[in-house]
């Protein structure tokens, strides 16, 4: 059952914070949209929030933090991005930026991307929970993926209870209009989603003109971001997938009790989840995936995994990861 609590009673804020540290889903008011939040450092909950918008694909996640100084703990900033924090943070702008080798968001949350979506919110509520929690939090759209974007607690209700643990109600958004996205990478500066910053407002506070990447581009080397087409982490190693034995040279990516033929030679054996459990094996790609991927392993063989659920996420970016590279 999916609680309700009025973001000003008191106690509500704590309470939200709570659950998130303990890997819960919360969905909570920002200036653009509601947000279903879960704590960005834990690729379980992460896997959860996936879940529970029955989201298609793993697609990078904008992670919500209360300042600049938090950003830049997990980001890289250069000149443009500090303009652009300066002008329209606290606000609805998403920067897209290299995300540091000591970042603690959980791989799943950037879908593997050695870059990160970050945005401090204006919102009252929003402010609040973040500090409380003292972590990032990930908060796409409160809604089921491919419906309305909710911007009251009664959208996310109509859409997630008995989904998700809690909803913090502080009445209608401000802007009801998801954030913009800005791709600040190297000297380049693009807009990957128009929202509540006009392009406009960008140019003048850059004092220069803003390239726009189409979301129905498929250029791999064009900014990925959250609503993008994306291509995703591929390991150096080639992957094999629905392998059924393990041969010489390779890594195994298991999944299930049960391992196949020839996985006592294997260079190295990680299990997505032993119990077959896809909330387990989501929360466990991308980490497994990277640390495979390691001198002397020729392939990563892949065991079959289900298609139900959030296994037709996790074999999209197998797929992907597997997909020959020009």
């Amino acid at each position: 059952m999916t609680q309700r609590l009025s973001a000003t009673d008191r106690g509500a804020i704590e309470e939200a914070a709570r659950i998130l540290a303990a890997g819960g889903l919360v969905a909570f008011p920002t200036e653009t949209v509601y947000g279903l939040g879960a704590d960005a450092t834990n690729a379980a909950a992460v896997a959860k929030l996936y879940a529970a918008k029955g989201r298609p694909a793993f697609n990078p996640l904008i992670a919500h933090v209360p300042n600049i100084e938090a950003a830049r703990a997990l980001a890289a900033f250069a000149a443009n991005s500090e303009r652009l924090a300066a002008a329209f943070w606290p606000g609805p702008l998403t920067l897209v930026l290299p995300k540091r080798d000591s970042c603690s968001v959980a791989d799943l949350a950037t879908a593997g991307l050695d870059t990160i979506a970050l945005r401090v919110p204006a919102h009252r509520t929003a402010q609040a929970l973040l500090a409380a929690l003292e972590r990032p939090v990930v908060a796409p759209s409160a809604n089921r993926s491919g419906h309305v974007s909710p911007t009251t607690a009664d959208h996310v209700l109509a859409d997630l209870a008995g989904r998700i643990d809690l909803v913090l109600d502080d009445g209608p958004t401000p802007v009801g209009l998801e954030s913009t996205i800005v791709a600040c990478l190297g000297d380049a500066v693009a807009l990957l989603r128009p929202g509540g910053v006009p392009r406009a407002a960008i140019e003048r506070a850059l004092g220069r003109s803003v390239a726009v990447v189409s979301e129905s581009g498929t250029d791999d080397r064009a900014p990925r971001a959250p609503g993008m087409l994306a291509s995703h982490y591929a390991p150096r190693a080639a992957l094999r997938l629905e392998a059924d034995a393990v041969w010489p040279g390779e890594a195994l990516l298991a999944f299930g009790a049960h391992l196949p033929p020839g996985a006592e030679g294997a260079a190295m054996v990680l299990n997505l989840s032993a119990r077959r459990d896809l909330v387990e094996a989501a929360a466990n790609l991308f980490s497994h995936l990277r640390a495979l991927d390691r001198p002397g392993v020729a392939a990563i063989a892949v065991m079959p995994i289900p298609h139900e659920g959030l296994g037709e996420a996790i074999n999209d970016r197998l797929a992907r990861a597997a997909a020959p590279r020009g």
